[in-house]
């Protein structure tokens, strides 16, 4: 494709993406008599319309209980929950419907991994491998496993532009490593991680490989079996679907092989006092009444996501966030926390010595909403000496004129402060 098709290219995809703006309500109302400037997605994205209208259809229209009806509403709920998930298996391409095991989102993914799978094959003295860059989710249920079971957590460092030391993660890998737990793209600081070439080295190892993709998912296209991983999680919430839903993808192999991790109803076959048998996957991890409405949710946030384009929403991201370092490197005093070369629509930034919280709150008067704190991310904050930063995040809805004006409210933030 010569340089002018890739330009007319650009310029489609920039025209497609900043159209769906009109889609999302809540961006369209003023905050503290100012017009709301919403860039706080990676903590939770907006939903779009066909979202929210098709959680209202189905509350209005389809509720009941799911799998174990006869009665026609029992049937319209189970259709809609299980084309939810068969939405996500096309969306990340997995092998079968078997493989998407639906949670609360990515946080409990991760602990579903780490009490049964991990629970059954790692023991004393064995290893876990995470990086500098990982949530909290992705750190203390690897904690709690090793304090009862023995087992040791090893962690690869990042350097001073927050990019995973791969030579180092190599040399951290032993013979008891069991299994390697990695985020796609860290929350904290937008890094973008060599996630094939660590999966690759995992695989020539026979170690299993756990990505937590919360990041990943909402900013371009996943596809887990060219991926080459075992385990991946995400949220709906990070993709423009309601709270509360998420995913669990894994290899049909391992989960075949794991016990449940919670008991209930509808991951039995039998029940009796002499003991229980197993449903088939995935419903053998979905004891309970499960989030009915943010599957629906979640499939018309697949569905919204795909007729778009993940390809084009990579795209308008990557110009997107080009201008906002762009614009943010004319303010004085500002200094970006985290220069990885491959990132996404994630800046972490401090201003002069103004504290974050007290930045973010001032921000907030001037309707624009970004995130303070350590961003349940407290190793990377302190690889760094900070207490936390203040952190914008983009989402497809974001355009030019929400970098402007946090730019201008940037400024008279420094202002206000004396700057």
């Amino acid at each position: 494709m010569s340089a002018e098709q890739n330009q007319i290219a650009g310029d489609l995809a920039t025209a497609s993406v900043e159209a769906r703006r009109s889609d999302f309500p809540i961006l369209f109302q003023d905050v503290n008599g100012q017009p709301l400037t919403y860039l706080d997605s990676a903590a939770s994205s907006q939903r779009p319309l066909p979202v929210i209208e098709a959680v209202e259809h189905y509350e209005k229209h389809d509720h009941a209980n799911v799998h174990r009806g006869v009665h026609t509403l029992s049937h319209r709920a189970t259709e809609a929950y299980e084309g939810a998930r068969e939405k996500v298996r096309r969306f990340i391409n997995a092998a079968g419907t078997s493989e998407i095991v639906f949670t609360r989102g990515t946080t409990e993914a991760i602990n579903l991994v780490a009490s049964s799978w991990a629970a059954e094959n790692v023991g004393a003295g064995d290893e876990i491998l995470i990086t500098w860059l990982e949530h909290h989710a992705n750190i203390v249920p690897w904690q709690l496993l090793c304090e009862r079971t023995g087992a040791v957590l090893r962690v690869a460092p990042i350097d001073d532009a927050g990019a995973v030391d791969l030579e180092a993660l190599k040399a951290l890998i032993g013979e008891r490593t069991k299994l390697i737990a990695f985020s796609h793209t860290s929350n904290a600081l937008g890094t973008i991680t060599p996630a094939r070439e660590i999966i690759a080295l995992a695989r020539e190892r026979g170690i299993v490989t756990l990505v937590d993709g919360a990041q990943a998912v909402p900013h371009g296209p996943v596809d887990v079996q060219e991926l080459g991983c075992d385990f991946f999680a995400f949220s709906g919430h990070k993709m423009y679907a309601p709270t509360g839903i998420g995913v669990l993808w894994g290899r049909e192999a391992l989960l075949e092989e794991m016990p449940p991790w919670q008991g209930g109803g509808d991951m039995i076959l039998t029940v009796s006092f002499e003991g229980s048998t197993w449903n088939e996957l995935p419903y053998k991890f979905e004891a309970g009444t499960p989030n009915i409405s943010g599957a629906v949710g979640l499939g018309a946030a697949v569905d919204y996501l795909a007729d778009i384009g993940p390809v084009e929403i990579a795209r308008y991201e990557t110009e997107l966030l080009a201008y906002l370092n762009q614009q943010l490197a004319t303010v004085e005093g500002l200094r970006i926390i985290g220069t990885a070369p491959h990132k996404v629509g994630v800046v972490s930034f401090m201003l002069d010595d103004i504290h974050p919280h007290d930045l973010g709150t001032i921000l907030d008067q001037l309707g624009v909403a970004i995130r303070t704190g350590h961003h349940c991310a407290m190793p990377v904050m302190e690889r760094y000496g900070l207490p936390g930063t203040a952190r914008a995040s983009l989402g497809l809805y974001n355009n030019r004129e929400d970098v402007d004006r946090l730019v201008a409210a940037l400024g008279r933030a420094k202002e206000i402060f004396g700057g």
